[in-house]
């Protein structure tokens, strides 16, 4: 992920309007904006096959699924990010705003080489500090490995299932076997 620079410090507004009229996408953490780059095609399939999955679990019901392009709003030590989670699940009718969400259920990354590192540090503190979060999931993209950080009363609780396992999201009551994550990913 490549820091772009536009000014000593970008505020939200700017931030906002400056990235709906965007080609590319950017996160916001902090006053800083960083430059995302594009995703794989295994990457695609396998945040395709989750996603497809979740909407077909979730239809017509309170939570709605997104993928990729709408953005979590959250607030670490009084400082503002936003970050483009792979996949949101947000279930709280209230929390509307047209570009992002504040109060998330589920957030999901799919973890490459190029991003692994901040997806298990960085992305793991600050998401974990949103009180709606129920389960904070990492899918790798070029093995068969899902994590699951799970919010039981007030504490986490980790869930690795193994290749042939099922990943679980209880928050949700949803179950999809590990392999079925990566179905059609074969020789990519």
């Amino acid at each position: 992920m490549a820091l772009v620079q536009f000014r000593d410090s970008v505020s939200v507004a700017d931030y906002l309007a400056d990235e709906e009229a965007a080609t590319e996408k950017h996160e916001y953490l902090a006053g800083e904006v960083h430059a995302m780059s594009g995703a794989s095609a295994r990457h695609n399939l396998i945040c395709g096959n989750l996603f497809a999955a979740l909407h077909r679990h979730l239809a017509g019901g309170p939570c709605r699924v997104f993928m990729a392009d709408l953005k979590v709003r959250l607030s670490v030590n009084d400082e503002d990010y936003f970050y483009y989670p792979d996949i949101m699940v947000a279930c709280n009718p209230a929390d509307q705003a047209s570009h992002f969400r504040t109060q998330p259920s589920v957030l999901v990354e799919i973890m490459s080489p190029s991003t692994e590192r901040i997806d298990r540090r960085e992305k793991l503190f600050a998401y974990r500090t949103l009180d709606s979060l129920r389960e904070y999931v990492l899918i790798e993209q070029d093995a068969p490995v899902a994590l699951a950080y799970v919010r039981t009363e007030d504490r986490w609780t980790t869930q690795r299932p193994e290749p042939t396992g099922v990943l679980t999201l209880p928050s949700l009551n949803f179950s999809i076997p590990v392999a079925e994550l990566y179905r059609g990913t074969e020789g990519l």
